[in-house]
């Protein structure tokens, strides 16, 4: 599937926070949005998946807009885990990754078919998730809701996912697990998986393509072998670091060592 962003502004009402960004998304590859906190990453990816309206362009998928399609025709093609998502406190993980289902029924969607239970089963083998399949969604560890939530977006079957600031508020064994989880989910089922991301390192030993921005703008985007140097980590971020390569995998890796300050 492909997915274009041709001349897309966005923002909240009238306040205009990107304004005419044109780029593609990479298919079949992880795509980290990267940039200072503010600078415009949840809103463009959002709008990206049609959580919000966009001010003013298009965003196609196949070549359609994506406000043309039908949300139920949609929600089989691209799966989106927002921000601090919630479920209700009785919800078993079980249920919870069922509602993946939900797109491919009618409105009143109960049990899903032995299909759905397998695919359910599927998602949670996927994310091991099994042995806390009858646990409540509010009784896990934070990682572990993380893969729960996980588990339910990819049950959608989708081609694309969408992930918010996926490893915001785990410790870094956590993070390493989910980020580990969807490298799996790219490599082993070709998902196409665009990502708000903070951690810079993380985003130069997952991904494939880095979008960086600063104010609303694009100012740097390819591989992480192309973005990765000390004038993006000055434009963006504001610091003098040193660079390096990772001894294991031979992605770039960034030493921050003070804010920079222009001579």
């Amino acid at each position: 599937m492909e997915l274009h962003i041709e001349d897309l502004s966005t923002g909240y009402g009238e306040k205009a926070i990107s304004q005419h960004l044109t780029f593609p998304i990479p298919s079949g590859q992880i795509t980290a949005l990267i940039g200072a906190n503010g600078c415009g990453k949840s809103t463009l990816l959002k709008t990206i998946c049609r959580i919000i309206p966009p001010l003013g362009g298009t965003v196609t998928l196949d070549g359609k807009s994506l406000w043309d399609y039908d949300s139920r025709v949609l929600a089989r093609k691209v799966g989106i885990l927002p921000q601090n998502p919630s479920a209700p406190g009785e919800l078993s993980v079980r249920e919870l990754v069922m509602y993946g289902r939900a797109p491919y029924h009618g409105p009143f969607f109960s049990r899903g078919s032995q299909e759905d239970r397998d695919i359910v089963q599927w998602a949670l083998e996927e994310t091991d998730m099994m042995e806390f399949a009858d646990r409540n969604v509010m009784a896990l560890s934070g990682g572990q809701r993380q893969r729960a939530w996980i588990a339910m977006a990819i049950a959608q079957t989708t081609d694309i996912l969408f992930l918010d600031e996926p490893t915001s508020f785990l410790d870094v064994a956590h993070q390493m697990e989910v980020l580990e989880l969807v490298r799996h989910l790219n490599e082993a089922y070709g998902k196409t998986i665009i990502m708000v991301i903070h951690e810079l390192n993380e985003a130069a030993r997952f991904a494939h393509h880095l979008i960086a921005m600063k104010q609303g703008k694009i100012l740097y985007q390819g591989s992480p072998e192309e973005v990765f140097h000390q004038q993006m980590l000055r434009d963006i971020f504001g610091i003098d670091a040193e660079l390096i390569q990772d001894p294991r995998t031979g992605r770039p890796l960034c030493i921050p060592y003070s804010r920079y300050r222009k001579r």
